[in-house]
């Protein structure tokens, strides 16, 4: 029987899910008693640092994570404290040791009985470098968990943790290994929040496991990537770890809730996001088009991007062209103008079908002046002096926007304002704002891949791949 609960659980992580499910809460608290947080450096006030932790934040805690080291620096009176630390949790609330243990044969065993009999922990930290049989005698008792290192969350990670042996990266040779290293289920895995592209590799290989996801807070990862890579389809399955954040405020419990919503908001949005209606939905409807496509492309500045843009597309689906039209009447509407000035190729049907809902002039700019008849530069109708939009279908760095605008300057038309579909995040909006000019964008591709990724229509792996690309290239 595991401790807190009067009825059989199959195994720890039933105990944790318990847990969880009890008080709606996904967040590990770090008990990590840093000598410099202390009133003095000794076992007693590192004991009663973490015991106030505890006392404040045991209604939000999922899971209490104490760090060994930082008792056994003081010797025989540390283990003394982090045993009593232990004992003083709430028994409905899983403790984690973080000790990273790793031996083999008899010294695994005696590493085994320290952690889970004298300690009392209920799960331990695990080095996997010795292999199965260095962890089996911890994986012997069902109540009794390991979270078996994987990806970690410090920047030498990558020294060993990423090297390939059969074309398989050590990490996820580790994740794979972790499903057949006990027969109980009682193995989950530690992955930091600071690689999200790792965290959405080791879910698809563990669908169903427990992760023990550090990083956020003090290291700086992002709670929402870390969510959106690490969550099972049940919103459950991470444990959102944080120490420093919350020790090193003077209301702890305040911020122990605030993580403990902000995780649940996430959770929920997800849950929304999955079942909402997508008919008639432009995020839907680019995929479904083929105007968005995904997977290794050449861009004209010889960029090379997970994802492509073809609007051109568009002038074949009326339905989604119409659609498309009608979001970007919504952006123009308040803004001052004469005529809309759409850009060839992939502008000019949606130009069209803006100018025929808004019942306004459209011109264009030809790719090449006529040498014949009027050798007109612009087709359409205006006068100089008259305000244009100009209007296209997205927006990159923004440089091959001044081409249009240099040419309707130049026939005397006054721009201030440039209307598009989608914004690759790629400079272009920052470039026209230095230079006295309006950016308006249905969305970013930001906006997309978080509405591609809730409809489905992406996996973890192409969305984090995407949201890398836009961080290097913006």
């Amino acid at each position: 029987m595991v401790k807190g609960y009067n009825y059989i659980v199959n195994s720890f992580f039933d105990y944790l899910e318990n847990r969880s499910k009890a008080v709606d809460s996904l967040l590990c608290v770090g008990l990590d008693p840093h000598i410099q947080h202390l009133d003095k450096p000794s076992a007693a006030a590192a004991r009663d640092f973490c015991l106030e932790i505890v006392d404040s934040c045991a209604k939000y805690a999922c899971a209490f994570k104490p760090n060994s080291a930082f008792f056994e620096v003081f010797g025989a009176e540390g283990i003394s404290a982090l045993r009593e630390v232990i004992s003083s949790i709430p028994e409905d609330i899983p403790v984690i040791l973080d000790a990273k243990r790793g031996d083999i044969s008899s010294t695994a065993l005696a590493y085994s009985n320290a952690v889970f009999q004298h300690l009392g922990a209920d799960a331990v930290t695990y080095s996997p470098y010795l292999g199965s049989d260095s962890v089996a005698p911890f994986v012997q008792r069902p109540e009794k968990g390991v979270f078996i290192l994987c990806k970690t969350s410090n920047p030498g990670s990558n020294d060993v943790q990423i090297l390939e042996s059969n074309r398989e990266q050590i990490y996820l040779h580790v994740a794979r290994q972790s499903l057949v290293w006990s027969k109980h289920n009682n193995i989950g895995l530690v992955v930091g929040a600071t690689d999200p592209y790792a965290l959405t590799r080791v879910r698809d290989i563990a669908p169903n496991s427990w992760i023990l996801c550090p990083g956020v807070g003090v290291q700086g990862a992002s709670l929402k990537d870390a969510l959106i890579s690490g969550l099972r389809k049940d919103g459950m399955g991470v444990l959102i770890t944080v120490s420093r954040a919350i020790s090193g405020e003077s209301d702890r419990a305040a911020v122990a809730a605030e993580l403990c919503d902000a995780i649940n908001r996430e959770r929920e949005s997800r849950k929304q996001n999955h079942t909402v209606h997508v008919t008639n939905n432009i995020a839907v409807d680019l995929i479904e088009t083929g105007c968005v496509q995904f997977g290794d492309f050449t861009l004209k500045s010889g960029q090379q991007s997970p994802f492509y843009i073809d609007m051109r597309r568009l002038a074949s689906f009326p339905d989604v062209l119409n659609r498309v039209s009608k979001e970007i009447v919504k952006k123009v509407l308040d803004l001052r103008f004469n005529c809309i000035a759409a850009i060839p190729y992939a502008g000019l049907p949606i130009g069209t079908a803006v100018s025929l809902l808004l019942n306004k002039p459209l011109i264009y700019p030809r790719r090449e002046t006529k040498e014949y008849g009027t050798k007109s530069s612009i087709e359409g109708v205006y006068k100089s002096g008259e305000t244009a939009i100009v209007l296209d279908d997205l927006i990159s760095t923004g440089g091959s926007k001044f081409e249009t605008i240099n040419s309707l300057q130049k026939v005397g038309l006054n721009i201030n304002d440039i209307v598009v579909l989608i914004d690759r995040q790629q400079g272009g909006r920052k470039l026209l704002d230095s230079q006295g000019y309006r950016l308006h964008a249905v969305y970013t591709i930001s906006e997309l891949i978080d509405e591609w990724l809730a409809f489905e229509l992406i996996d973890n792996n192409q969305f984090i791949l995407i949201k890398n690309y836009l961080s290097e290239s913006a």
